[in-house]
């Protein structure tokens, strides 16, 4: 847990694409932030030259973060590696992992129906996470209406997964330091839910401790089931356009059976 990390300016990439039209609302989770309208693809490509990759293009390609401490795998706070690591199983590509000394994280290439993937898994603590997803973001040019979070969450019981479209950190220093990194709170996150410590125990031991014993015989079904809320709306992406763009994807939650 603890406090984020200092805040990186956005990529150059990023501050190319102001326009007057950034003024105007975001639909990117009804955030007040002023720099996160300069990252919309709403409002990219639409009567003004950036000499950058047009929207179009950008589009395309999309990128799932697993949150985490990378040297801590298998404690509740990694659970998004975890089902970071379990979707590049399911995609064949768990043997192609590569460190990315630029980005400081392990990231691997894939496709999903014709979409292309970037999975990074971010190498430094939690609360930086999001300096290597700022630098991902910025290899790959993935504006942040594109790229997934995936993160686990207090307030959900265990077992349970929720799709959010954009918003607040809510307390989560990983996603906290992601929105300073990025500028930006347009992230789609998946939320895997593992409950809250019993009685007065501390917060921030009972997420760096491991899954209990009922837990982890339970956690493959919770890990299968983020897999499953994840691919399904990539795949809407393709026919429905951008995370949140016309209203037609919703914030969602599953429930693992055996929760």
């Amino acid at each position: 847990m603890g406090g984020g990390g200092n805040m990186l300016q956005a990529p150059s990439w990023y501050t190319q694409r102001w326009s007057r039209k950034c003024l105007q609302r975001c639909t990117c989770g009804g955030s007040k932030m002023l720099p996160l309208r300069l990252l919309c693809s709403l409002h990219l490509g639409r009567g003004f030259s950036t000499g950058v990759t047009e929207a179009s293009t950008v589009q395309e390609l999309l990128m799932v973060v697993g949150l985490g401490n990378y040297s801590m795998a298998g404690t509740r706070h990694s659970v998004g590696m975890a089902v970071l690591n379990q979707l590049a199983r399911r995609l064949n590509v768990a043997d192609r992992w590569r460190a990315d000394r630029q980005s400081k994280a392990d990231l691997v290439e894939t496709q999903v129906d014709g979409m292309q993937l970037v999975l990074v898994k971010p190498r430094q603590f939690m609360n930086v996470n999001g300096e290597s997803v700022a630098k991902a973001a910025g290899k790959f040019n993935v504006i942040p209406e594109n790229i997934y979070l995936l993160h686990d969450e207090l307030s959900k019981p265990f077992g349970k997964v929720s799709l959010k479209l954009g918003g607040s950190a809510k307390g989560h220093n990983g996603v906290r330091s992601c929105i300073n990194y990025l500028q930006s709170d347009c992230m789609t996150r998946l939320l895997i839910g593992i409950g809250r410590p019993a009685g007065s125990s501390s917060v921030v031991g009972y997420v760096l401790e491991p899954f209990t014993r009922p837990e982890q015989e339970t956690l493959p079904q919770v890990l299968e089931l983020g897999v499953d809320t994840l691919l399904a709306h990539i795949r809407s992406r393709t026919s429905a356009g951008p995370a949140g763009s016309n209203g037609t994807i919703k914030n969602a939650e599953s429930h693992s059976s055996k929760s």
